[in-house]
Order: C-alpha cells, then structure tokens, then sequence
C-alpha cells in the first residue's frame, strides 16, 4: 500500500539488531519528513563507515588505519591481551578506564549449533601474534554464556602449553548476557578480579 521506495527503507531498516517491523516504519517516516540537509549526512556517514573501516592487522579491531590506536598506543602493557569477541566489547571495556594492556577480537565465539568453528574465528591469528611477543598473561572476556565459555575453555587449552597465564573475568558478570551491555561498575569488578583459568 506504500510507495516502492519507502517498503525498501522498511525493509532494509528491519535488518537493523533491534529494529523491528514498527521501528522499521517509524523510523522510515521519520526520514521521508526530514529535509534532505538533515539526512544526507546520515546517508554518506553510513557509505564512509563501509569505505574507510578496516579491521587493525594486529589485534583486528576496527580501525582507518593498520593498525588501531590501542596498539599503536605506547602507554599500553604489552604483556597483557584480553580476548573479545566483537569490537564493541572493546569500548566497554575501555569504558571503565582500569585495563591497560591490549586486545584481540575473534570477531564471534564458536557454536556448533550456528555452523561456527575455531577456524572461523581469529584463533590461528591470536595462537601466531602469542608466540611472537612478551605476553606473559591472557585475559579471556568472551561473553558469559555457553559459546563464550565453549570459546574460552577451548583457548584456554590452546594458550596454557605456551607458559602463558591464562585469566577469565570475574563472576560479577551474570551468565547469559553479553559484554556491550554491562556497567561500568560490574566490568571494572570483573576485570580486578579476574581470575587463572
């Protein structure tokens, strides 16, 4: 009942983690009222995002450069990497301001059930970035729930033969519930009592 090109914004809004059919509208209808200098600036931030991003060639987080500003960072300890699955666990983490070391995302956890291996995540990358570098502790800050700790027991059993301590945050984090969504208070708790896997 609508015009072609507005089912399509519905449609592709609907994609959207969170956007579901009514927010799809909503927000479509929004856009068709707002004046084109308002919009524009929406639509080439979205096309630079996807032009500019590329994932860090060291610890694979998003970046516009080789590598990311954390690894870049001096100030950083390299002895410590703390293991995430998404960037955007990163900018939790980094939310607090307690962790200093650096990172490695795998970019997803493994999951039989979703067709997800160790091969389609970056372990190969992480197991080659350990052997050449003075890390002498990993932190493991997959999510707390079953892939998460499927993942982490299985890099635990990957990284304890290197001499390398290998942690796992604290239990302050409830099972089930992804990194992204906690609080500053209940990540920094994690991350000081961390504890050897």
């Amino acid at each position: 009942m609508t015009a072609e090109a507005i089912d399509k914004l519905i449609q592709e809004l609907n994609k959207l983690p969170g956007v579901g059919p009514k927010s799809a509208q909503r927000l479509a209808y929004y856009l068709l009222r707002t004046p084109e200098e308002q919009t524009r600036p929406l639509a080439e931030a979205i096309l630079s995002v996807k032009k500019a991003i590329k994932l860090c060639s060291l610890c694979f987080n998003v970046t516009d450069a080789d590598h990311c500003p954390i690894c870049r960072s001096d100030q950083r300890d390299q002895s410590q990497i703390c293991i995430v699955e998404q960037p955007q666990d990163i900018l939790a983490l980094e939310h607090t301001g307690i962790y200093r070391g650096r990172y490695h995302v795998l970019h997803g956890a493994i999951s039989p059930t979703e067709g997800v291996g160790a091969n389609d995540i970056r372990i190969k990358e992480l197991i080659a970035r350990l052997k050449d570098s003075p890390v002498n502790e990993v932190i493991l800050a997959t999510n707390p729930n079953l892939e998460g700790e499927q993942t982490a027991m299985y890099l635990s059993k990957l990284i304890s033969p290197l001499g390398i301590k290998v942690t796992r945050l604290a239990r302050g984090l409830p099972f089930g519930t992804e990194l992204e969504y906690a609080d500053d208070v209940t990540l920094s708790r994690a991350i000081e009592g961390r504890q050897e896997f």
